[in-house]
């Protein structure tokens, strides 16, 4: 199963939503490596070091931080040759057209609100990594 664990990079700087990342990841048994960036420009710092393996990569991306918001990490991410590939998925409570058009226009591979309920939270994050475990990625 080793050729199928997942890297994820959660890009979100509110700390009570990272906790709810990291405890849907318990609830729902998610054991793939979660590594955490406060924003934007630390998100991109991750991608580019040596911390994350570069194989199997996907970001789970806020929209709304401070410093370098979603849609700028992903004019970024998208204009730097080595990451352009790397699947994004938004993870947001913005339910603004604008921001869904801008980040379609990114090559996002999908965007998501956050769920109210925790409960709902953890079927969306153990969804989307049955999904992403699934799929034949390099």
């Amino acid at each position: 199963m080793d050729g199928k664990i997942l890297n994820i990079i959660l890009v979100e700087d509110d700390t009570v939503d990272v906790m709810n990342v990291r405890r849907a990841f318990e609830r729902g048994k998610i054991t793939n490596p979660l590594w955490v960036a406060g924003d934007g420009v630390e998100g991109l710092d991750l991608l580019r070091g040596n911390q994350v393996p570069r194989d199997r990569r996907l970001v789970l991306l806020d929209l709304n931080m401070p410093r370098m918001n979603g849609i700028e990490f992903l004019r970024e991410l998208r204009a730097d040759v080595s990451l352009r590939a790397t699947p994004v998925v938004v993870l947001t409570t913005s339910n603004d057209d604008r921001d869904k058009v801008d980040a379609y226009d990114l090559n996002v591979a999908g965007y998501l609100l956050k769920p109210v309920t925790f409960m709902s939270f953890v079927e969306l994050m153990t969804a989307l990594n049955r999904y992403w475990t699934l799929v034949e990625m390099p």
